[in-house]
């Protein structure tokens, strides 16, 4: 494919039709990370199912999204990201219809799965699209505003979903993708210039590598705390996971065309980065998880309530995240990504420190606050310091990896977190449950510091708007070095 077919001259006015595209696409994916969390009551009401079969609904698409999506990436680069986009938008859209049409559990579940292969395809694209759309020097705050409404759609699915189930109905939380999906369908086709990657060869075997591995070690996270640590499925899933995993980047030191080259981790900007976003997915998702819970089960509140009581943490990406996206661009962005991080790891050490049965929303209104702008701070230089960090041609890659990486970090996060939760508390009382809630959030607090750390090691000059898009052999072996 010769570099005139690699990517169309953006049309007038695409910056801005890119942006709103995928940003509304990635909130579709992102919100339905968490969304359903705050309805599970109401679907064992009407479906019914066991406890694991209630914890399938969410892991089933948080399992799919994670293993696919460097696949789904890799599609866009070979056959057109524009193309796969509209592809994975479609069979997001109506997987989500499905799911809202779901006679029983079972069916449910496999909708949920349907709609993390859809998510995994489209969401590393957007990035990719996004940044082939937008000029580099204005890409800091772009991401900015993309950051924003993400962070907002994966905090804020707690809020959505409550509301959605207690004000019409636990199916509306999926019929709220299908119009909006619908809409962009045709606005991509017509709006968004067609890209691709490097042109090379699918990396079948990688890809089976890498989705084998993912799958195992995920699965048996998932059902740790159901099946038991030591139980011969979970044994199974980690370690055979782990060695498909060993194999897989091994492959990607070999092989001639890897679906992700392992060079690319000797570049410390792109290590660091991924290494602090898992982790802060980690903390992140494993707190909001039980948190949700804890402002119901504990406290009494509504579905509403609670998310509303959350907003000083779930809302503060709206503000945060553009001015984020506006200092990386003129400070770098390791001192807003590491002072993110550990705002987020004080904020849920906040939280556990001042946690009781009766503690009044006055008390954990700081807490909520620190970890609100620490999550924001985080989202927008993230996304242009693995952007940047690569090659033009190897952006879909990075997206891919860090976004897989992301999603491994959330199902790691709830499994670690919950474990944690059941092995000093449970749901028999209240102060039961916050015998376990306390220690799962330093636990918390204590990944996202470490992330902290990783970021802190990213070089001075590491991702700034006007260093992304394509980069000089000789540059790039410069920054392998680093």
């Amino acid at each position: 494919m010769s570099q005139k077919q690699q990517h169309q001259p953006p049309r007038r006015g695409e910056a801005a039709w890119a942006l709103a595209i995928t940003s509304v696409a990635g909130f579709m994916a992102a919100l339905d990370n968490l969304v359903v969390t705050t309805a599970l009551p109401a679907i064992r009401e009407d479906l019914g199912g066991a406890l694991h079969d209630l914890e399938w609904t969410v892991s089933a698409y948080t399992l799919t999204f994670a293993v696919l999506l460097m696949f789904g990436a890799a599609l866009g680069d070979r056959f057109g990201r524009r193309k796969l986009f509209i592809t994975g938008l479609a069979i997001f859209t109506g997987a989500s219809g499905a799911a809202a049409l779901a006679p029983g559990i079972e069916a449910l579940i496999a909708a949920r799965a349907v709609q993390g292969v859809g998510a995994a395809i489209m969401m590393p694209l957007t990035l990719t699209l996004l940044t082939a759309a937008v000029p580099a020097a204005k890409r800091g705050k772009v991401y900015g505003i993309w950051g924003a409404v993400n962070g907002l759609a994966v905090a804020g699915g707690p809020l959505i979903g409550g509301s959605l189930t207690e004000h019409m109905s636990w199916q509306w939380i999926f019929w709220l993708n299908v119009p909006l999906g619908l809409a962009v369908l045709p606005l991509a086709r017509l709006r968004l210039s067609e890209s691709y990657g490097t042109g090379a060869p699918l990396d079948i075997t990688g890809t089976l590598l890498a989705s084998g591995g993912l799958f195992g070690i995920v699965y048996a996270l998932i059902r740790g705390n159901i099946d038991g640590w030591t139980s011969a499925t979970v044994l199974t899933g980690l370690i055979g996971g782990g060695v498909l995993l060993a194999l897989f980047v091994r492959h990607g030191i070999r092989s001639e065309n890897p679906m992700l080259p392992m060079r690319l981790f000797r570049n410390r900007a792109f290590s660091a980065i991924n290494a602090a976003s898992l982790l802060m997915f980690v903390g992140m998702f494993g707190s909001i998880f039980l948190l949700a819970q804890f402002l119901q089960t504990v406290v009494g509140y509504s579905p509403t309530e609670a998310g509303l009581r959350m907003l000083p943490w779930t809302g503060m990406p709206m503000i945060v995240a553009p001015i984020a996206g506006y200092l990386s661009d003129r400070i770098g962005g390791r001192p807003v990504v590491t002072a993110g991080l550990a705002l987020q790891a004080i904020g849920l050490a906040w939280f556990a420190a001042v946690l009781e049965p009766d503690v009044s929303y006055a008390a954990q209104l700081p807490a909520l606050i620190i970890s609100g702008v620490g999550m924001a701070l985080y989202f927008a230089p993230a996304a242009n310091l693995v952007m940047s960090s690569v090659r033009h041609s190897e952006q879909g890659i990075a997206s891919g990896a860090n976004n897989a990486l992301r999603e491994v970090g959330g199902a790691l996060g709830i499994a670690i977190l919950a474990a944690a939760f059941s092995a000093q508390g449970g749901y028999e009382s209240d102060q039961s449950f916050v015998d376990g809630l306390g220690p799962a959030l330093w636990v918390g607090a204590a990944m996202v510091g470490v992330g902290a750390v990783a970021a802190a090691l990213l070089p001075r000059r590491a991702a700034t708007g006007k260093q992304a898009g394509a980069v000089p052999a000789a540059e790039e072996r410069t920054r392998a070095g680093v």
